[in-house]
């Protein structure tokens, strides 16, 4: 019973990213404003949450089981890590241009949205992965505690949820295939629940913890500052990237204050 129980509150934390798609179908399709805002407002909700909450995280995790100055130096190591790998994905995986077809201006931006919205959802998925085996573990240990564990990570992932689905409607104009890849994202977190019950917890620590969590926080850093911002800036002003920027951070924020 207490495995369904912790199943299920890993779920709704998991598949709250939907209620981000939500949001995000709230305005029409061809408000660049908005878009240019939202990439700003996602950058800013992947860099906090990265440099602020899973970094520390994870050196505490590695601090934990290495000491100060080694574990400092893998969490550190990691980071850039993350950063390298998702730089070298980027490099490996074609664009979708053809290049014996002269593509409009409008059709080349929408591949390039189209192409961030799913490294951003791979970003997340693979964050909410380990997320969700720390909010199963928890909820098998004291229901009580995983509680407003869930909720804390139901609140900021709404904001992901947005991350992830702007790109790919704006690109797109499907509704339904932004929704698809928000809630494919969010999955992730009951699917890191099972595969870490079944595989992993005979072999996770917090060395491993550690370095998985680092790494994610260097591939969301390097999306937001190669791919959600310049793309802002192509939407729009200067100023309103900022200012989304500015507003993720602080909802991120706020989200991770709530249940200190």
């Amino acid at each position: 019973m207490n495995i369904l129980i912790a199943f299920l509150l890993t779920l709704i934390a998991g598949l709250s990213t939907g209620i981000g798609s939500g949001i995000a179908f709230l305005t029409k399709h061809t408000n660049k404003k908005f878009l240019c805002v939202s990439m700003g407002f996602s950058a800013g909700v992947m860099i906090y949450v990265s440099m602020i909450e899973i970094f520390f995280k994870a050196q505490t995790s590695l601090i934990n089981e290495l000491g100060k100055v080694l574990g400092s130096w893998i969490n550190v190591i990691a980071f850039f890590g993350g950063m390298f790998l998702i730089a070298i994905i980027d490099k490996l995986i074609p664009s979708e241009e053809n290049p014996h077809e002269v593509k409009s201006l409008e059709k080349k931006k929408n591949s390039k949205l189209m192409r961030m919205g799913v490294f951003t959802a791979l970003a997340i998925a693979i964050h909410n992965f380990p997320e969700g085996l720390a909010t199963f573990v928890s909820a098998l240990q004291q229901p009580s505690i995983a509680i407003p564990i869930v909720v804390a990570i139901a609140i900021h992932n709404i904001p992901e949820g947005i991350a992830v689905s702007v790109p790919i409607y704006q690109a797109t104009g499907s509704k339904k295939k932004a929704f698809l890849y928000s809630f494919l994202s969010g999955l992730a977190e009951p699917i890191g629940a099972l595969v870490g019950w079944l595989i992993l917890m005979p072999i996770m620590n917090d060395v491993v913890f550690g370095v998985i969590f680092s790494s994610v926080a260097g591939i969301m850093v390097f999306i937001s500052l190669d791919e959600l911002l310049p793309t802002a800036r192509e939407y729009g002003e200067h100023h309103l990237s900022i200012y989304g920027l500015i507003s993720g951070m602080i909802v991120m924020a706020i989200s991770l204050l709530l249940f200190i």
